[in-house]
């Protein structure tokens, strides 16, 4: 960084240092009537030059602060400036970066549940196994439903929920998966909800694709019903779900262009249940999300499209943001 110096003008007839005032070099005789004006002269050079010093010091408007010009452009904008409470700028000290200024999820913690695991086929033992779910016992995952050629509910939940982490964390926040296709099986639904409350999510949400009969159209949004038996207590969690369920369904629907299930919900794309373990033992907020029926070909064209799968993330995530925001 280079700061301005004070050269003096040669051509300057107020300065002393010129080529009509050199020290140590005979003065023509002045006029008595022009003695008081050197002297004045001689009294404001002085001050006016300390004046300049000080201006350019303290940062003259527009300057971009005591490096002044071109030097001046080129620190503002890689150092940037502090807004005070008065909205004035403080030179030479760093201001929050774009990106983090435009963070309104940082600090909160989201947790993506891709329904199923691609690899669950291999392993029907392992996923048959019963596990507790508070009301009763149920399998510990299953294999999903598919398309009718054959594009499985898992690898159309993983795409979705790379797609839904990708914008969250492009809003600050922190994003964990349940499983990223990174484990032979599962996980268990007793253990997906373990996932989401080990982190102390702020939000959940379990990504799926309904498998229902054809001419059964539309998504729909699963809100935990209060449940308190067993190893389940997400009674705490029962109103804040509905808020998080409310606020996604609202957003996908405008995102996707897509219309509530004409065959749950009564039109309102919302279901509460109690037979579902990730919801009954979960102690975050949490809902699922049935993005599509599968089995009807006008359904299935838009789950199969990258397109539409990404509307959907945008959906997600902008209901997420809402009711995390507030």
């Amino acid at each position: 960084m280079s700061y301005p110096g004070s050269h003096s003008d040669p051509s300057d007839p107020s300065d002393p240092s010129g080529p009509s005032g050199s020290f140590g070099s005979p003065q023509p005789r002045r006029s008595r009537l022009r003695r008081p004006v050197t002297v004045g002269l001689a009294l404001l050079v002085p001050g006016a030059l300390l004046g300049w010093l000080a201006y350019e010091a303290l940062g003259a408007p527009g300057s971009g602060g005591a490096g002044g010009g071109a030097a001046g452009a080129g620190a503002s904008s890689s150092a940037g400036a502090t807004v005070g409470a008065g909205g004035d700028a403080k030179p030479n000290t760093l201001a929050a970066s774009p990106s983090r200024a435009a963070a309104p999820l940082e600090g909160k913690v989201v947790v993506i549940d891709p329904g199923h695991n691609p690899a669950n086929a291999e392993h029907a033992s392992e996923i048959n196994r019963k596990v507790d779910i508070g009301t009763n016992w149920k399998e510990c995952d299953t294999t999903g439903t598919s398309t009718n050629a054959g594009y499985s509910e898992a690898t159309f939940t993983l795409d979705v929920a790379h797609r839904l982490r990708a914008l969250l964390q492009e809003q600050g926040a922190t994003v964990k998966l349940t499983q990223d296709a990174d484990r032979p099986f599962g996980p268990c639904v007793d253990e997906r909800a373990r996932i989401g409350n080990a982190a102390h999510a702020d939000a959940v949400v379990s990504i799926h694709a309904d498998g229902a009969g054809a001419g059964q159209r539309g998504f729909h949004v699963i809100l935990p019903g209060s449940v308190h038996k067993g190893l389940a207590d997400n009674r705490a969690v029962v109103a804040p779900s509905k808020e998080l369920g409310e606020l996604i369904a609202g957003d996908f629907a405008r995102s996707t262009g897509t219309s509530p299930s004409n065959y749950v919900g009564d039109g309102t794309g919302l279901v509460t249940r109690e037979d579902l373990g990730g919801l009954n033992l979960s102690t975050v907020p949490k809902v699922f999300i049935e993005c599509g029926n599968m089995r009807d070909t006008k359904d299935a064209a838009l789950l199969t499209s990258g397109a539409w799968r990404q509307k959907a993330a945008q959906g997600m995530s902008e209901g997420i943001v809402s009711f995390l925001r507030g």
